[in-house]
């Protein structure tokens, strides 16, 4: 059963222009440190125990781990499943599912779809400046500006105690990350089964919002963003620049975008790397809002939040990551199913329909946020006829000795083309937590530096 939050009922789908959302109470928000974490998700575990209390400590260091290495080992590596659900038991479990993960099993539970179900962790821990921005933010952040902007928060959760769909969103959009360099090879497979290089490239991001903790957002970037194309030959030399807001996506203040494309030797402003334009980076099988399950402006849909829900979702999945070949992975309808874990965590539910007069390839979407990160970690796309199109997953995990989380790989299937694709699984050796490359690398005239002539 969902559980809804006591003001979430009270919230209509689409936000008045003149609407800006209030802040918690101080009462409400003197609960965050005690029955909600810092960061506002439920402290206690469930009633049965299969969603374990908050661990304030984090996630454990296995001895494995070289300290520094970057490489992470799973700390959960001698666990075994606690069951499996596969097509002879899957609508025993259909509430704890999404209604993509309900029709993986119905497509393709005859050809062997199932998944692993381990015991849950809930080690997500962040900076304790973080914490007191977030509670700072619970009583000043508001959203303003028909939902396009927060004003008044600090670097944290804008919203740890949410009162509306597109709180939540907001709460993913910008949410902790720390600076990473990672090398990853991009595949889809196609109807026929056979894996296809779609890219392969370096991706450097850095997130500025984060610098200076004591400094209201404002104009700061969330994150700063480039990938240099490797290949395939047809792709090499091309490089993508994005510069992601921290706080404002009214019009001139959202995202900014850039694109070197080798035929044309210049930098270009790219306006369209945005909302539903098809991403070549997955060879155009999903959409660039579609990265990291949704990101870039919400003005085209309206925002409902559906509640909180404990639901079996991949999570912990650092063999995976971290340890295997990207081509050791690709089944051919989906991803090899032994190399992937989930577990049981509590999720906000958020379902977003496209506005009246809006466009976009999408109807509806569902988000699914986990409660102790505030990242995605599931989605489901509907086309302009209501029907389940596309879905993805987060395949993420804690970095044990930082307080901080992985999270950039991202598998996502095209039901009606019988099509996925994984982008943002670094190669093994080829993630790197920091950034080497100063500020310049991050600005228009350093791409023009780095094109090939």
């Amino acid at each position: 059963m969902i559980l809804r939050t006591a003001m979430a009922a009270l919230f209509i789908t689409s936000i008045a222009a003149s609407t800006a959302f209030a802040a918690v109470s101080p009462e409400q928000a003197a609960r965050l440190g005690k029955d909600l974490t810092p960061v506002g998700a439920e402290a206690a575990g469930n009633a049965d125990g299969s969603i374990p209390d908050w661990d304030p400590n984090g996630t454990p260091t296995p001895e494995e781990f070289v300290e520094g290495s970057d490489d992470y080992v799973d700390p959960y590596a001698n666990e075994k499943p606690l069951y499996t659900i596969d097509i002879n038991n899957w609508k025993e479990y259909a509430d704890e599912l999404t209604a993509g993960t309900q029709a993986m099993f119905e497509k393709y539970g005859a050809d062997g779809f199932k998944i692993h179900v381990y015991p849950s962790h809930r080690g997500t821990i962040r900076p304790d400046w973080y914490y007191a921005n977030s509670l700072k933010n619970a009583t000043g952040a508001t959203l303003i500006e028909d939902g396009q902007k927060v004003d008044g928060n600090l670097p944290g959760v804008p919203f740890p105690i949410p009162q509306s769909g597109l709180e939540v969103m907001w709460n993913h959009m910008i949410r902790y990350s720390e600076d990473s360099t990672l090398e990853s090879d991009v595949y889809y497979v196609g109807s026929n089964g056979k894996p296809v290089l779609s890219t392969t490239g370096s991706s450097v991001a850095v997130f500025p919002m984060f610098k200076n903790p004591d400094e209201p957002v404002g104009d700061a970037s969330w994150a700063k963003l480039r990938i240099n194309y490797d290949a395939p030959a047809r792709r090499a030399g091309e490089i993508l620049l994005v510069h992601e807001p921290g706080a404002d996506y009214t019009e001139g203040k959202g995202r900014k975008a850039w694109q070197y494309l080798v035929g044309q030797r210049r930098v270009r402003l790219a306006p369209a790397v945005s909302f539903d334009t098809p991403n070549p980076g997955v060879a155009g099988t999903s959409t660039y809002d579609d990265a990291f399950i949704y990101n870039g402006s919400p003005e085209r849909f309206d925002w409902t939040l559906v509640g909180k829900k404990e639901m079996i979702v991949p999570a912990g999945n650092y063999e995976m990551i971290f340890q295997t070949k990207v081509e050791d992975l690709l089944g051919e309808k989906f991803l090899n199913p032994d190399k992937v874990r989930w577990e049981k965590h509590r999720v906000w539910i958020v379902d977003a329909t496209l506005k009246e007069g809006s466009r976009h390839l999408y109807s509806r979407r569902t988000f699914y946020i986990d409660e102790d990160s505030w990242g995605a970690v599931a989605g489901d796309m509907y086309d302009g006829r209501g029907q389940l199109w596309r879905l993805q997953y987060l395949y993420g995990g804690n970095l044990y000795d930082r307080k901080s989380s992985f999270g950039s790989a991202y598998g996502s299937y095209d039901l009606l083309q019988d099509i996925y694709n994984l982008s943002g699984k670094p190669i093994p050796g080829k993630y790197q937590n920091g950034v080497t490359r100063g500020d310049k690398y991050f600005t228009s005239k350093g791409m023009a530096r780095g094109g090939v002539r």
